[in-house]
């Protein structure tokens, strides 16, 4: 989804993002990425006059509690109002039973997100253990052992052949790139170690 902004959109997204990041940023600096969406999306609605704004779900909005109120209170103090698809009336009301229902759901959010983090944390680092490798690109090594093999025998040879001449050699044998190019110099390194 793409949208134009305009000028003075831009400036009250730009002031209005800085306000609720002052306000919250030292509490989840996570969410700053999604706060700027949230600013923009704030700046254009306040300078085209329009009050709502749709998003699909309360949780969506912040996951963080103090993220989710700090941003709430600010927003109906520019006059926005948020309304979520699957909760229209979530941010409308303010009775107290309204308040105490969007608390307890932002720490519920909150909650789901933090133990979901650690799951995967603990999840990266079993695995790890097992293997001694979770994230990251897979090696030359790891990806083609023969290739690996013959760069090494290519690069033992005498008289001794740079790395663009073991590239080239292992061209001549087949091994290229997945689009079909010869290796850098620096792949050809990273095979072999250095």
């Amino acid at each position: 989804m793409s949208f134009r902004i305009c000028a003075a959109g831009r400036a009250l997204a730009v002031n209005a993002l800085g306000v609720v990041q002052r306000r919250v940023y030292a509490l989840v600096t996570k969410e700053a990425r999604y706060l700027e969406g949230i600013g923009l999306v704030v700046g254009e609605r306040v300078a085209h006059g329009v009050p709502q704004t749709v998003q699909e779900s309360p949780d969506r909005f912040a996951r963080d509690l103090a993220v989710q109120l700090a941003g709430h209170d600010y927003l109906k103090g520019l006059g926005v109002s948020l309304i979520p698809a699957s909760a229209p009336d979530f941010f409308l009301e303010d009775t107290p039973t309204a308040v105490l229902v969007r608390q307890v759901l932002g720490a519920i959010a909150q909650f789901d997100k933090a133990t979901t983090v650690a799951k995967l944390r603990a999840a990266r680092e079993r695995m790890r253990e097992a293997t001694g490798k979770c994230e990251g690109r897979k090696s030359y090594a790891e990806r083609d052992v023969d290739l690996v093999a013959k760069a090494k025998e290519l690069s033992e040879r005498r008289p001794r052949m740079s790395l663009r001449e073991i590239s080239a050699a292992l061209a001549q044998l087949g091994k290229t790139t997945p689009r079909g190019k010869l290796y850098s110099a620096s792949a050809i390194a990273s095979m072999l170690g250095r």
